[in-house]
């Protein structure tokens, strides 16, 4: 069960970037700058990854017109709220290493790695990432042009400045506000499962 009494309260001291992250619908369609762009993929190109492999690829949308076209592949829960951020992207892996031709399992684990660099980025500059689950991947692949043998496409990803709740529609509006924590027990066990 998550906790949602006090939702961003850390039951042990940690940085404030992690509970400070979270995923807002509501933004602002204020443009992101060319130095805001690199610092976001640039802090995503550090991530660690299985074999320094870097499996991870953003491909991304700023223009209205792109935004509106990479919005097309988004469930509608999702298009209602998400192209009104100044930067839509999706993330991919590649499936096989570089290197060998091997399947790479890591693949989505280091991608994962790369969304958080990305997203505590994105904080560090006083933007917010939300990620999303919610789109069709056959209607991506087909607006990315990205192959479907050689890609996942592990998630769409809406990023910039936070905009006004009373902008959303009333059931999205409802939801607008940082979200709760399983306890700690709940996700680290000590010796065994």
């Amino acid at each position: 069960m998550i906790d949602r009494s006090n939702p961003r309260i850390p039951a042990a001291d940690v940085d404030s970037q992690f509970p400070d992250r979270w995923s807002p619908r509501a933004f602002a369609d204020t443009p992101l700058s060319e130095t805001q762009l690199a610092a976001l993929f640039e802090a995503a190109r550090w991530a660690p990854s299985c074999y320094n492999e870097q499996p991870w690829l953003f491909v991304y949308a700023v223009t209205a017109e792109d935004r509106a076209r990479f919005a097309e592949a988004l469930l509608p829960a999702n298009r209602v709220w998400a192209p009104h951020a100044p930067l839509l992207l999706f993330l991919l892996c590649r499936r096989q290493f570089a290197h060998d031709g091997k399947d790479n399992r890591h693949a989505a684990f280091d991608a994962g790695a790369a969304w958080m660099a990305l997203a505590l980025q994105a904080r560090k500059l006083g933007l917010h990432a939300h990620a999303m689950a919610g789109f069709s991947r056959q209607k991506a692949y087909e607006i990315l042009g990205a192959p479907a043998d050689e890609y996942d496409i592990m998630a769409a990803v809406a990023v910039g400045y936070r905009g006004d709740r009373e902008a959303l529609p009333a059931d999205v509006a409802a939801r607008e506000a940082p979200n709760g924590r399983k306890p700690p027990e709940a996700v680290a066990r000590q010796g065994r499962f």
